[in-house]
């Protein structure tokens, strides 16, 4: 078996549990701002109109097309415009609270925790993440990782998103590490598998709704299918 030296992992739907807590704060803000009353009833329509009108800008943010103000303008704007409800002023005030509740939120994948605990005694493990540096960082912090790892490397810090191969460099150079001894884990099969791949890393595709990437180095169903790799 290969020896790793470093772990790089991908945050979001990773390790913390993005779609759980992600849910948790729409369906507050949709009662605390009674949207039933402006014709919204269904929290779980406007969750799943948010998450749809969140991806695509987010395909878009991630391939250079708009930037970061204009994805967090757009996406409480677009979802009330597709329930036929203009409000400026509701739309600021969703993202503004979606911002500052949702990184507070601690669910994480299940056996993540222990996970990082146990590797954190063979291995330097550090996250890189295409997502938002503050918002990130109040994540690992409000969850208590923030003591597991290295480096927290945002694509803000870098400079260039994944898959892009920068962000793989810059990470390497941050660390001292080399291509070889290092292995990047994450759930995204074109940012993280296709990525890491193209910079010359081993790559761990975690899939636990199946479709694994049968390029990568290895397939996860479950979080703790690393042990038998790394233990």
């Amino acid at each position: 078996m290969r020896k790793y030296a470093h772990l790089f992992f991908d945050l979001d739907h990773t390790l913390w549990d993005f779609e759980t807590n992600s849910r948790e704060t729409l369906r507050e803000l949709h009662r605390s701002e009674r949207l039933t009353d402006r014709g919204i009833p269904d929290a779980d329509a406007f969750i799943d109109t948010y998450e749809e009108v969140n991806h695509g800008l987010w395909r878009r943010y991630e391939s250079g097309r708009i930037d970061r103000h204009v994805l967090r303008v757009l996406r409480f704007r677009n979802t009330l415009l597709h329930f036929g409800l203009k409000d400026e002023a509701l739309a600021d005030r969703l993202g503004h609270d979606y911002l500052a509740m949702t990184p507070k939120r601690t669910a994480l994948m299940p056996g993540a925790r222990e996970l990082l605990t146990d590797l954190g005694a063979h291995y330097r493990i550090h996250i890189i993440t295409n997502g938002f540096h503050e918002v990130q960082e109040e994540k690992i912090r409000c969850s208590g990782l923030d003591h597991h790892f290295g480096l927290v490397l945002s694509s803000e810090m870098a400079g260039a998103k994944k898959p892009d191969p920068r962000i793989f460099r810059a990470a390497l150079d941050r660390t001292k590490a080399s291509a070889d001894e290092s292995l990047m884990i994450g759930d995204s099969l074109g940012a993280d598998i296709a990525g890491a791949r193209g910079a010359g890393w081993d790559q761990a595709h975690f899939a636990p709704n199946g479709g694994g990437d049968e390029q990568a180095t290895y397939v996860l169903r479950r979080l703790d299918d690393l042990r038998a790799i790394l233990l």
